[in-house]
């Protein structure tokens, strides 16, 4: 259970101490109030991973060169202080960490709902990927290296594409790194939505009220030996400059009632899918892990009609620490939330 979280120059806080509700909060405010930031900074704490931003520098406060986040629960303290030109500085209880799966072991997993998530169907491949990679560090050990090893590789081949003299050798000997740790991400994405489907059926049920079958079919860009793959690609690669075959590429299929959802389904059916889908993170992580997932929920019952949002209410793990954030009040009277409201300009914010 999270007890404290300090923010320190982060995004719109100057400083913040906000002494957590052990039931969860739902924060009510305008926009750019610094709601949504709250959930940020826990999800960042806990996963390493911002659903907002792909750069550190973004989350300072303008005009800042340095942030940091401190995050209390009742059995650790997580705390990581980001400064410009420096490596970002991780502590576990009060002792540093020397990498990322010491600073991350034993935490509580995450699942984050947004106004986005509808880009989960409708959306490029890239936010599949995604979606993937965010629940997929958390539920396998292996996910995460294989991932972080596979990422390096691939810049530093891309890199060596685009240079007037490639070296043959070396671009053979990183596509054999690639293909290494490759292969073990594609076992595991395929193993990930094959444990996924089950949750995502039972949630879109739930959510929707409907029958419809949900399918769902991994597309990895490389169908036979990957190692193969990329050696033939080599040419095309070196001609676009970057590499064109790899798990970077992957992608997955949603269907609905046996059709595509992205092409055939309306907009209501894309956004409960992709509910349905970010709440079977929460079912499948807490099923492998045996951790209650922390809910950080970014302003999405405002987009559902109050069937879906007391469908949605009622999916809501007992055992959680859920987090909403809301611009509008109205439906909170009427919820029946067990959950701190919580009101006012970025909380205790400067």
């Amino acid at each position: 259970m999270l007890t404290r979280l300090r923010l320190s120059r982060f995004r719109c806080y100057g400083s913040l101490d906000w002494e957590i509700p052990a039931e969860g909060a739902v924060l009510v405010g305008g926009n750019a109030q610094g709601k949504t930031s709250l959930l940020e900074a826990i999800c960042l704490a806990l996963t390493l991973h911002s659903p907002r931003a792909t750069r550190l520098d973004r989350l300072a406060r303008h005009g800042e060169d340095s942030f940091g986040i401190s995050l209390e629960a009742h059995d650790a303290t997580r705390r990581l202080v980001w400064a410009r030109g420096q490596r970002l500085s991780l502590r576990l209880d009060g002792a540093d960490c020397a990498d990322y799966a010491a600073f991350l072991s034993d935490s509580p997993p995450v699942t984050w709902l947004g106004n986005s998530d509808i880009m989960l169907v409708r959306g490029a491949a890239e936010e599949r990927r995604k979606y993937l990679n965010f629940l997929g560090t958390q539920w396998h050990p292996g996910y995460r290296s294989a991932l972080q090893a596979y990422n390096k590789a691939l810049k530093s081949r891309n890199a060596l594409l685009r240079h007037p003299r490639r070296n043959p050798a070396a671009l053979r000997s990183y596509a054999e790194v690639l293909a290494q740790h490759g292969s073990v991400l594609m076992a595991l994405r395929e193993r990930l939505l094959q444990l996924l489907l089950p949750h995502i059926s039972h949630n879109h049920r739930r959510i929707s009220g409907g029958t419809e079958p949900v399918g769902l079919a991994y597309l990895p860009s490389a169908r036979e030996n990957l190692l193969d793959a990329i050696n033939a690609a080599t040419e095309a690669d070196e001609r676009a400059g970057c590499t064109t075959v790899g798990p970077h590429r992957d992608d997955f299929l949603l269907e609905i009632d046996r059709a595509a959802a992205a092409e055939y389904a309306s907009e209501g059916q894309q956004r409960t899918l992709a509910t349905a889908m970010q709440m079977a993170q929460s079912d499948l992580l807490q099923a492998e892990t045996g951790l209650a997932p922390i809910l950080l929920i970014d302003d999405i019952f405002g987009e559902l009609d109050t069937a879906r949002r007391q469908a949605l209410l009622a999916l809501l793990p007992e055992s959680s620490q859920v987090f909403i954030t809301t611009t509008s009040a109205d439906w909170v009277k009427s919820a029946p939330l067990p959950l701190r409201r919580v009101e006012g300009h970025c909380i205790a914010g400067e």
